[in-house]
């Protein structure tokens, strides 16, 4: 082993960290910070699962509409548009109006419709199914997916309604938030075809093989 080197190498890591500026956590992008509050997410989470803690619907909502990913993809398929808008519009979606919040909300309910009970064969945090039950002792998991799928109905309804009336940002914005439920629609609507790829292979092959016929 060359110590020589290895010492090198620690002492640059240690150089790196004396210059670490903690201020400049404050001058990142707002994808980073996005990518910094999904972390924060799967923290909450594993914390719940290690502990046995079962949060409220409302509580459990709070923190999962950030781990599924969606908040983060939304910001980032902004990033790669080259218009005068964009600062604007980023701006405008961090305000969390109603297409974004009902956007966020069908692709977590949808996925923990479908999910939830393969995932609870192993060591994993409750999905809404779970929270929902224990805070309506009486419900059954048919009533709470009942209730979601209403929830998710009236989130269609908000995005609809986004789409059609005038807003702050060009349309292109809104499909930006509108496409990720459509693709989500389409993984869990029947079934987790996520995590069982293969449900999706009919549908994959019509999109990039099959040649549409008119």
């Amino acid at each position: 082993m060359d110590f020589n080197l290895l010492q090198g190498l620690h002492q640059k890591e240690l150089g790196g960290i004396k210059k670490w500026d903690t201020e400049a956590a404050d001058m990142l992008p707002v994808s980073m910070s996005k990518m910094k509050k999904i972390v924060q997410s799967y923290h909450v989470e594993s914390k719940w699962r290690d502990e046995g803690y079962l949060p409220t619907f409302e509580e459990y909502m709070q923190i999962a509409l950030f781990s599924s990913g969606h908040p983060t993809l939304l910001v980032i398929s902004f990033l790669g548009i080259v218009e005068s808008s964009t600062k604007e519009a980023i701006e405008w979606v961090q305000n969390f109006p109603k297409i974004v919040e009902a956007s966020f909300i069908i692709s977590r309910l949808m996925d923990d419709i479908a999910s939830h009970t393969f995932e609870q064969e192993r060591p994993h945090v409750a999905s809404a199914v779970e929270c929902y039950l224990k805070q309506f002792g009486g419900a059954s998991k048919e009533e709470a997916t009942g209730y979601f799928c209403k929830e998710i109905v009236n989130g269609w309804k908000d995005i609809n309604e986004q789409c059609l009336k005038p807003t702050p940002v060009p349309l292109f914005f809104l499909e930006r938030i509108l496409n990720p439920a459509r693709v989500v629609d389409a993984i869990y609507k029947d079934d987790d075809a996520y995590t069982n790829s293969y449900l999706l292979r009919d549908t994959i092959a019509s999109v990039l093989m099959e040649s549409l016929s008119f």
